[in-house]
């Protein structure tokens, strides 16, 4: 099993931004697709966004154009920069890896993050 250490999260009021990081334990994370996502109080989790291995990243609407995912693979570790942030995006983030290398599902990741949470105020 893989472990996944995030970190970043906190309080921020709206507008402002967060860099969250995520850390895997071996070097498995070089050929692993990562996502992010993200689980708000009463609410279904959902993909906030994806990076393959390669580095091709995708984005769920609510997110596009305001947070960006990318990926060290020397320091096994992705981020997740979180800008113009809105009180809807108030969450426990979670990253996770994929068994697959190109993409990620729900019913393909592996390895899931403990989650940091993360506090938007209007």
């Amino acid at each position: 099993q893989v472990q996944l250490v995030e970190s970043g999260g906190g309080l921020v009021q709206a507008g402002g931004s967060l860099r969250l990081s995520c850390t895997a334990s071996t070097t498995i994370f070089r050929v692993s697709a990562m996502g992010w996502y993200r689980q708000a109080p009463g609410k279904q989790r959902e993909l906030v966004g994806s990076i393959s291995s390669g580095g091709i990243t995708k984005y769920g609407d609510s997110v596009k154009g305001r947070f960006t995912i990318s990926r060290d693979n020397a320091q096994n570790t992705v981020y997740l920069q979180m800008n113009s942030l809105k009180p809807v995006d108030t969450a426990v983030y979670y990253c996770a890896r994929s068994q697959y290398s190109a993409l990620i599902s729900d019913s393909s990741v592996a390895d899931w993050g403990q989650g940091t949470q993360v506090t938007v105020s209007s």
